[in-house]
C-alpha cells in the first residue's frame, strides 16, 4: 500500500515538473500575422509553433495582460529541430523580436517565467503578437 501511494505521488510530482502547453499557430488566409494569448503559471511554458521558410523575417512581440505577481514573463524562439537552445532570448534581448529565419521548418516561440514569479508559482497573462513576412 505505501509503495503504492509513494509512486502515485512521484508520479503527481514529476507531471508537474513538466508542465507544458503547445499549440500550432495558423494565419487567417491573406494575413501574415496573428495575436495569440494565455497564461503560465510557475514553472510551465507554452510553446507556439509556426511554421516559416529560410529569409523570411519574424516579428515577436510579448505584452502582459493581468499578473498576481510582477509579470516577470519572457520568450524565446527555437529553431526546427532545436534541443532547446534558442536563435532568440527574450530575457536578454527584451519582449520584442525581429529576426531573419536562418531555416524552412517550424519554429517554436516559447513563452516562460523567470525570477521571483517562477519561484513562487504565479501566474502571468499575456498577448503575444505574431508575424511572418
Amino acid at each position: 500500500m505505501l509503495r503504492m501511494a509513494t509512486l502515485a505521488l512521484l508520479m503527481a510530482f514529476g507531471a508537474s515538473l513538466s508542465a507544458q502547453m503547445t499549440a500550432d499557430v495558423k494565419f487567417q488566409p491573406g494575413n501574415f500575422g496573428t495575436m495569440v494569448n494565455g497564461t503560465v503559471t510557475g514553472n510551465e511554458y507554452f510553446d507556439y509553433k509556426l511554421g516559416a521558410k529560410a529569409g523570411q523575417e519574424m516579428f515577436a512581440d510579448l505584452k502582459v495582460s493581468d499578473t498576481n505577481g510582477y509579470g516577470v514573463i519572457y520568450f524565446n524562439i527555437l529553431p526546427p529541430n532545436s534541443d532547446g537552445v534558442a536563435i532568440y532570448n527574450g530575457s536578454i534581448d527584451g519582449n520584442t523580436a525581429r529576426i531573419e529565419l536562418p531555416d524552412d521548418g517550424d519554429y517554436t516561440i516559447r513563452v516562460y517565467l523567470m525570477g521571483n514569479d517562477r519561484d513562487t508559482g504565479k501566474t502571468v497573462g499575456y498577448n503575444l503578437d505574431l508575424s511572418i513576412q
